[in-house]
């Protein structure tokens, strides 16, 4: 009996058949297959037409709606555009360019000192020497004016060419500027300089004027593109009804983007992204969620009904997001996440919401085709705001306060997300509009989904709960008329129920709700069972006890009838059904065997056995244990909070050691404080009440007394009077009262 020890509180997938486990996997492999065949599938407009860059529009084309969409075109046009602006970035003037090539002007001097002072070479060979001077250009004339020139002159000539080169090689000169820094160079020579002179100076010179200064490539490239980068992408802005294309016209790239954009032509199929990469995308998707389950719901993974329940859910809603999201514009903020994070939270678990939320938004992103990562922060903040806003209470008006939360955080980050549009206060305010609109939606669509599941799909939601927990509901009212006794035993034990649920973190409206109908089926013969027996008759005397415990154990099947004639749903049958598990009715066999003895015959105790099953769930645990409890105490009539507990305890030893919670997920721990909780509650309704003295007459006020005497009072106790049988075999003495502290 593991169970007792709670150490398969948690049961994981090894504990699971193998049945099971298959179809499960069927299940995850249905899901992916459908949402691979979602994601590939496009929404093709029926006005679309075939044309590609370059084609000849047949007919005119205009715009079927208004849209808004960034245009790559128009946007890298205006980036170009501020990159051009940008001048080129040049480094400040290199001296070394300067010295090296006065040092090299110095150098030729000095070979045509050494070609003049030559006294053997003829005029032939001394201006061929001069001129095969590399990185000089001289003509015939040149050549023979530095040969003739007298010493004086060449040495004024070698003067002012070192000061003239030096002088323009100092001032920024860029490659586009060589030419005109040549040109300038006779202005420079002096004026009283011999013209013979002034062209050997300016022929000498000229040749090594070159740039000193060079364009940073690095930072001009940095500068263009921060220009770049300042460019916001460009909203292009396309009427409806307006002219895209004429007739007759060629299609240009400008064309398509719009054409493309409005989604009116037929786009080219690739398998590698329009096939293989969903696919991926999807199986990935199936996979993280498949492991969660495991590792940390693998009870939704057991339930095939919630499992396949929560996987129509995801494939509905990624089917609305393939609808609403790719090229709606601001449609997309009006997608109702929210909406199914509520159903989650109601009909299967919490905690799975914020990965199932995250992932619905990741594909939205990947379906969006304007602003992905907008997309992507809006709904998950959206889908997280719904599931902690609608929480554990989960009654209707906690949906209508989700919505307005949700309302509220859409509004925010709608408003984060566009503060960029804060001048186009139509536009944003619409978005604001849509934002705030979408909460109010989404409460509604999840109050209208849980009502639809619950009644189509046959779960059971709180709403459904609270509803059939209505004392005016018609079997209730039925239950009060002609079972009074058990209808105030039933509320009793839906106290007790719902404190333990509590205590244990169960779902207590749940076990509330079981409690009201557990014993439903006792209405059919009230009075044969001892809460509804008046004066403490106890018809049971006169019947044979097979025949009684039969009577006793039709209550279940009778209130199984009941449940069904009034379509209660399958939770509260199983409470019906659970209740009892399958125990023994001990009164009626003990007194069966003590009646065969004498007979001389057998006993089968079968025939004296509830048909169960035991409880599956630790609500139904909790409703068997809190019902045996109530019975039992208001039996017995304890004195004291002790002889309370002693009794609690004994009646959860008994159906421990009996098997009878064999099955259901409590442990050690649940139970103790189950029997807290039913201690607190029970001691406070059975605890010993004071014998009040009987009314006496007054007596007349004695004259010439300062001070009238007290009231006198007789007590008189009467003796106790014998309590009824209650039909469980416990039959107590009779006990004084006796006055206790409420613990």
């Amino acid at each position: 009996m593991l169970q007792r020890t709670g150490q398969t509180g948690n049961r994981g997938l090894k504990s699971t058949p193998l049945r099971r486990v298959l179809r499960a996997l069927l299940i995850a492999l249905i899901f992916a297959s459908a949402g691979t065949l979602i994601l590939i599938y496009r929404i093709t407009p029926t006005d679309v037409v075939n044309l590609k860059l370059g084609d000849v529009a047949p007919q005119d084309v205009v715009a079927p709606r208004q849209l808004v969409f960034t245009s790559t075109i128009e946007t890298e046009a205006a980036r170009d555009r501020a990159r051009s602006a940008v001048s080129t970035i040049f480094n400040p003037p290199d001296p070394k360019v300067a010295r090296q090539q006065v040092d090299r002007l110095r150098k030729i001097f000095d070979y045509l000192e050494s070609v003049r002072a030559d006294t053997y070479g003829s005029l032939a060979e001394k201006s061929a020497w001069v001129a095969a001077i590399p990185d000089l250009t001289l003509s015939d004339l040149v050549v023979d004016q530095i040969l003739i020139m007298n010493e004086t002159a060449w040495a004024e000539t070698r003067e002012e060419a070192l000061v003239i080169l030096d002088g323009a090689m100092r001032a920024e000169i860029r490659e586009t500027q060589v030419a005109s820094t040549r040109r300038q160079l006779p202005t420079r020579v002096a004026l009283d300089t011999p013209d013979p002179q002034s062209t050997v100076i300016v022929a000498l010179t000229e040749d090594l004027i070159k740039p000193n200064t060079f364009p940073d490539e690095g930072r001009t490239e940095a500068e263009r593109q921060t220009a770049a980068n300042t460019v916001q992408p460009v909203q292009v802005t396309v009427e409806q009804n307006e002219l895209i294309i004429s007739a007759g016209r060629i299609v240009g790239p400008r064309e398509l983007e719009a054409l493309q954009a409005l989604n009116l032509t037929q786009p080219e199929f690739s398998w590698l992204e329009n096939f293989v990469a969903p696919a991926l995308l999807f199986l990935l998707t199936t996979t993280v969620i498949s492991f969660y389950l495991v590792r940390y719901a693998p009870r939704i993974l057991a339930n095939d009904k919630r499992l396949m329940l929560l996987a129509f859910l995801m494939l509905a809603y990624i089917a609305v997001a393939k609808f609403m999201i790719p090229d709606r514009g601001i449609i997309a903020y009006f997608y109702p996440i929210a909406a199914l994070t509520m159903m989650i939270v109601v009909l299967i678990e919490t905690r799975l919401v914020f990965i199932l939320t995250t992932v619905l938004a990741l594909l939205a992103g990947y379906i969006a085709t304007d602003a992905p990562q907008a997309i992507v922060i809006y709904l998950i903040l959206s889908g997280w705001t719904g599931a902690l806003a609608i929480g554990k209470d989960q009654r209707v008006n906690a949906l209508l306060w989700a919505g307005v939360y949700v309302g509220i955080v859409n509004v925010a980050v709608i408003f984060a997300l566009n503060l960029s549009r804060s001048t186009d206060f139509v536009g944003l305010g619409i978005l604001l509009l849509i934002g705030l609109l979408n909460g109010i939606f989404s409460a509604g669509l999840a109050a209208v989904g849980l009502s639809v599941i619950g009644n189509l799909a046959g779960f059971t939601t709180s709403i459904q709960l609270l509803d059939l927990g209505r004392p005016t509901h018609p079997l209730l009212r039925q239950l009060l008329l002609k079972a009074p006794g058990t209808y105030h035993h039933s509320l009793m034990v839906s106290n007790l129920g719902e404190q333990a649920a509590e205590r244990i973190g169960a779902d207590a409206l749940l076990v509330r709700v079981m409690a009201y109908y557990h014993d439903v089926g006792k209405m059919q013969r009230p009075y044969f069972f001892i809460e509804n027996q008046p004066g403490g008759i106890n018809v049971h005397e006169k019947l044979d006890p097979q025949i009684s415990a039969q009577i006793i154990i039709s209550h279940v099947k009778d209130g199984l009838d009941l449940a069904q004639k009034f379509r209660l749903p399958q939770v509260l049958k199983d409470g019906i059904a659970q209740h009892h598990g399958t125990s023994l009715v001990k009164y009626f066999y003990y007194q069966a065997v003590e009646v065969a003895k004498e007979k001389e015959l057998q006993v089968d105790p079968t025939d004296f056995l509830y048909p169960g099953p035991k409880p599956q769930t630790k609500e139904n645990g909790i409703l068997m244990l809190a019902d045996v409890s109530e019975s039992t105490v208001r039996a017995l009539k304890p004195g004291s909070a002790e002889e309370i507990d002693e009794i609690v305890q004994k009646v959860i030893a008994d159906k421990l050691n009996t098997g009878q919670l064999d099955e259901c997920e409590l442990t050690v721990a649940d139970l103790f404080q189950i029997r807290t909780a039913f201690v607190d509650i029970l001691q406070g309704v059975h605890h010993p009440r004071i014998k009040y003295p009987e009314p006496v007459a007054l007596q007349a006020p004695v004259a010439n007394k300062e001070s009238s005497d007290s009231e006198s009072s007789a007590v008189s106790t009467p003796a106790p009077s014998a309590r009824p049988r209650t039909g469980l075999g416990l039959e107590p003495g009779p006990r004084p009262a006796t006055l206790i502290r409420r613990e």
